[in-house]
């Protein structure tokens, strides 16, 4: 049985996974490997812009650690799809899609023909470095990649149903952050604009059998994601860990820090 991010989701499982931002190491991963509990994390290329050197090497240690690992773009580059593709991630999730056409042009980068455009080059973690017929690496990719789009503006929450019956999009992930400030409640993430955004996901992806998931950051918040059938919860970061760390030392110390 695969534990693939993308069969868990198909399964109806749930997943747990960490996010990689501002300050990524190899050990970092490794660190939530011990703790136990995660499935996987992705990766803010996004807001970072980390190198191709430096995703080979996050999902080389996911992948020692026994995590896979998606990677967060914008959509405006064709050929860091496949990069980060070839680089060894399960997939790929574009960032700031408001509508069907942009979401079926992402899925087109990410998928080998007939499905898609994407350029054939077996060379790279995702080809076996060369080591595999060239038929069965198209097969394989384009069944077993994820590809993800993020629902985070009023656009997209308009043309989410549009979205979910694409086929090759498997999966719809919530910004919350990003989708308040679009609906003019920034950070009022249980306000009741961006609870009806998300019956309106949780909707889109029930009736196209699609799984979906969101960042988050209370339990209250993370409690009515769950009930409205989120699959993959992404609940902290490097930076998150690091504030919460700081905290915590401060308060052990408390009269250290008066």
């Amino acid at each position: 049985m695969s534990h693939s991010i993308k069969a868990r989701l198909a399964r109806g499982e749930m997943v747990n996974a960490f996010a990689i931002g501002r300050n990524f190491h190899p050990n970092l991963i490794q660190i939530f490997a011990i703790h136990g509990g995660f499935h996987g994390f992705w990766i803010d290329h996004e807001h970072v812009g980390f190198s191709i050197d430096q995703i080979e090497t996050a999902a080389t240690a996911g992948r020692a650690a026994g995590f896979e690992c998606f990677v967060r773009i914008a959509p405006t580059d064709y050929a860091l799809v496949t990069r980060c593709l070839e680089s060894g991630a399960c997939g790929v999730m574009a960032a700031q899609i408001n509508n069907a056409e942009q979401a079926e042009q992402f899925v087109q980068w990410s998928k080998y023909a007939p499905r898609g455009r994407r350029g054939l080059n077996s060379a790279a973690y995702d080809g076996r470095f060369g080591n595999m017929p060239l038929a069965e690496f198209v097969e394989r990719s384009n069944r077993e990649t994820l590809v993800a789009i993020q629902i985070e503006t009023a656009a997209a929450v308009e043309n989410v149903d549009a979205i979910a019956a694409i086929d090759g999009v498997d999966h719809l992930f919530l910004g919350p952050s990003d989708l308040s400030q679009d609906l003019g409640v920034t950070g009022q993430f249980l306000h009741p604009k961006c609870i009806d955004a998300i019956e309106k996901i949780s909707a889109a992806c029930r009736k196209h059998g699609k799984s979906w998931g969101a960042v988050t950051m209370t339990p209250d918040h993370c409690d009515v994601l769950v009930k409205h059938g989120c699959q993959l919860v992404s609940m902290t970061n490097d930076v998150r860990l690091i504030n919460v760390g700081i905290k915590a030392v401060k308060q052990t110390f408390g009269s250290l820090f008066a």
